[in-house]
């Protein structure tokens, strides 16, 4: 195994239509891996830039082999429909960044239902099925991860207190990683979680309206840090909850100017962290 590259390896991503997702899809082509690209974006979104076919040909401009499948991960049906298919297509998955997720900073009253379960749905249960669907490929994959983009966990009621539905839904993705990461550690499967430290420039950002994107840093520092879990032994590395600054600066990365949005403007810090 080359500790430092993802050549030739078979990542399945959620979300991956635009945003971190895309990002990390990127970061991986540039090695010359296969990157499945699971989203819901087939046709372009009236609001949000990108589908799962321009991702597709990032991918291939970036030096990877792409496959875009239009995927609804609250469908077990559709998620292991689709890793079945990369499997067929690439000949096993040896990666599964669990991206995909909804958002909504909402108080109690201000949360409907359906908002609710789709937050439940998309980041609860989708991780968990997707997971569910490519874990029996990651048991037979070459230093085999899973990766969920979510935070560390804390009780800390000031992360409850003013979006309390969202907090409990990214944090089942976390809870994903704790319980996951040790039932598959002696089989070798690595199950880790990142989280940005300050918030990043995305489409989603720019629909909340709530955050300057001068105040941010780019998906790219996310993709590089996610590159470096991905490319460490599955066996020496799981159980984490990675900061993406903290990976990096194992790396050796001192300086992350070439990471923000403005260079020089104040970094807002991400939800769940300080």
């Amino acid at each position: 195994m080359d500790s430092f590259n993802l050549k030739g390896k078979i990542a399945l991503v959620t979300g991956a239509s635009r945003g971190i997702g895309k990002a990390i899809a990127l970061r991986a082509a540039a090695d010359g891996a296969n990157i499945v690209l699971a989203a819901k974006t087939a046709a372009p979104h009236p609001k949000l830039p990108g589908t799962i076919f321009s991702a597709a040909r990032e991918v291939e401009e970036a030096g990877g082999t792409a496959l875009p499948l239009q995927v609804d991960i609250r469908s077990e049906a559709q998620i292991a429909a689709a890793a079945a298919k990369a499997a067929e297509t690439f000949g096993g998955i040896d990666i599964l960044v669990n991206n995909a997720s909804a958002i909504s900073l909402t108080g109690t009253l201000q949360t409907p239902m359906k908002r609710f379960d789709l937050m439940f749905g998309v980041n609860v249960r989708g991780t968990f099925a997707a997971s569910q669907a490519v874990l029996p490929y990651l048991l037979k994959g070459r230093n085999p991860h899973i990766l969920n983009l979510s935070p560390p966990l804390s009780l800390d009621p000031k992360w409850f207190r003013d979006h309390c539905a969202y907090t409990i839904a990214k944090y089942g993705m976390s809870l994903c990683v704790l319980g996951m990461a040790e039932e598959f550690r002696e089989a070798g499967v690595a199950v880790n979680a990142l989280w940005p430290r300050t918030v990043i420039a995305t489409a989603a950002l720019a629909m909340l309206g709530e955050t300057a994107e001068r105040n941010c840093r780019k998906p790219e520092i996310v993709a590089d840090a996610a590159h470096a879990i991905l490319t460490r032994d599955s066996r020496a590395c799981t159980g984490n909850f990675f900061i993406d600054e903290e990976v990096l600066a194992a790396e050796g990365v001192s300086d992350f100017s070439r990471y923000a949005v403005e260079p020089g403007a104040p970094l807002l810090p991400d939800l769940f962290l300080g």
